[in-house]
């Protein structure tokens, strides 16, 4: 359990550090085209996809059903990275809307796993906030697509900060929370395996 806890912690943290990484890049540089943009987004939600599942992968053993969560909010980052990479030709719109989507569709199952996980992780309610944010992100991001590209950018690039570093957040209280982890597994277990 531990080296799952500690795997876990870790992938979520590398996806926080993506997310920081790809905000700073998306601010730094806001001249970039949206097509550009677009791609570089979907290479983040591809790596922070993989990561968030396979930490959702490592929870299978552990926990009963909260790694479901992780695991179809990863699926859902493999997905979008995939189609930016295979679909390029796609306009700028569309998959802006598919950005949209995708931030909506993983800021769910983030809340549901960081509300899954209270009482077992201290700080848990930072994981769900980073889901809150990315279900904000999305309908802000749906319901005015064809704004600036210059405003897309921006809220891409402060989504992406934010969020990292909510997720980090989250990672590093799930690993100091091990032991509280360890104690919760423990009082489930039937009182036969003992």
């Amino acid at each position: 359990m531990d080296q799952a806890i500690t795997r876990s912690s870790r992938l979520l943290g590398l996806s926080g550090v993506a997310g920081i990484i790809f905000g700073i890049g998306a601010l730094v540089w806001p001249n970039i085209t949206l097509v550009v943009l677009v791609a570089l987004f979907g290479a983040y939600a591809l790596v922070s996809g993989v990561f968030t599942l396979a930490a959702g992968v490592d929870f299978t053993t552990e926990k009963p059903h909260q790694w479901v969560p992780m695991v179809l909010g990863g699926l859902a980052g493999i997905a979008l990275g995939v189609l930016t990479f295979f679909r390029p030709g796609i306009t700028a719109l569309a998959l802006v809307l598919v950005i949209a989507a995708w931030a909506i569709i993983t800021g769910v199952f983030e809340i549901v796993a960081g509300i899954e996980m209270t009482g077992q992780v201290k700080g848990s309610w930072t994981y769900s906030l980073a889901g809150l944010l990315s279900v904000a992100f999305g309908v802000l991001v749906a319901v005015r697509p064809g704004s600036g590209a210059l405003t897309i950018v921006w809220l891409i690039g402060f989504y992406s900060i934010v969020g990292g570093v909510m997720r980090l957040v989250f990672a590093l209280r799930m690993r100091n929370a091990q032991p509280q982890v360890k104690a919760a597994v423990r009082s489930l277990e039937p009182v036969a395996t003992r």
